[in-house]
């Protein structure tokens, strides 16, 4: 039907309805060609964003599942991800989950799950902004651009390492690596960690990890930290990190 200046269009689907625009193609024209994957397994819905969003100016490829997905993230560079939850495979969820150890791509979850609970799940997994089904087709347009204009502010970080005699820490995949053995660490050994490195030749006290780290979290036994250290010594195999009775722990600076 006819509005304004611009066509609008309705299609029913099961459990939705896709409005589209066509007015915002004459706004959008000048986009330029960033490359958004989008990962939907609804034929149908794969076909209508593919071509409204390459009739603004973007190029696009298309996923049908979480493995077809990941494995075209890690062959092709992407300036978005449009990632529907509900995927053969591998679900939504998991495929962010897997991108955001490696990347910081925008990601715009697209999905008919509404739950606070999944949204709650999808913002801790650092989306960028998570969209529910139904959707307009205009206000997805500008939320991409949206989200891609402040990608576009924050400059890339290069990747971050501590080296430590013969521990080289990875600070973008939380990771170990000790006379070239990986070893992956839970959160808060890493973050322990990291902070005594950080810290090299000054005593932390327990207190002072619990406060930088758990901040308001934390409301039981204060020495979770020696736990915490000792499966760091356990696991790593390292002798470095030195206890301070009655203080706490400390690294020396290293010569």
């Amino acid at each position: 039907m006819l509005h304004g200046q611009g066509i609008i269009t309705e299609r029913k689907f099961e459990n939705y309805t896709l409005i589209t625009n066509f007015s915002v193609i004459m706004v959008f024209g000048g986009v330029s060609m960033q490359h958004i994957l989008i990962v939907e397994d609804d034929l149908d819905i794969q076909e209508l964003l593919k071509n409204f969003l390459q009739e603004v100016g973007y190029a696009v490829t298309l996923a049908s599942d979480g493995i077809e997905a990941i494995s075209l993230f890690a062959s092709t560079h992407f300036d978005l991800i449009l990632l529907d939850i509900m995927l053969p495979k591998i679900d939504g969820f998991t495929v962010c989950e897997l991108i955001r150890k490696q990347s910081r791509v925008p990601i715009i979850m697209l999905t008919a799950l509404n739950g606070e609970e999944e949204q709650i799940r999808g913002l801790d997994l650092q989306v960028d902004d998570y969209i529910t089904k139904p959707f307009s087709m205009p206000i997805l347009v500008r939320k991409i651009g949206a989200v891609l204009r402040r990608s576009s502010m924050i400059p890339e970080q290069e990747h971050q390492t501590i080296t430590y005699k013969n521990l080289v820490l990875d600070m973008d995949s939380y990771t170990a690596v000790v006379d070239g053995v990986s070893f992956d660490l839970t959160q808060r050994e890493f973050e322990v960690l990291r902070e005594l490195l950080l810290n090299q030749g000054r005593v932390l006290t327990r207190q002072n990890l619990l406060d930088k780290l758990w901040k308001y979290d934390f409301y039981g036994d204060e020495r979770v930290v020696d736990t915490h250290i000792k499966n760091l010594r356990k696991k790593l195999g390292i002798d470095f990190i030195q206890t301070i009775r009655g203080v706490g722990y400390k690294i020396d600076k290293e010569n």
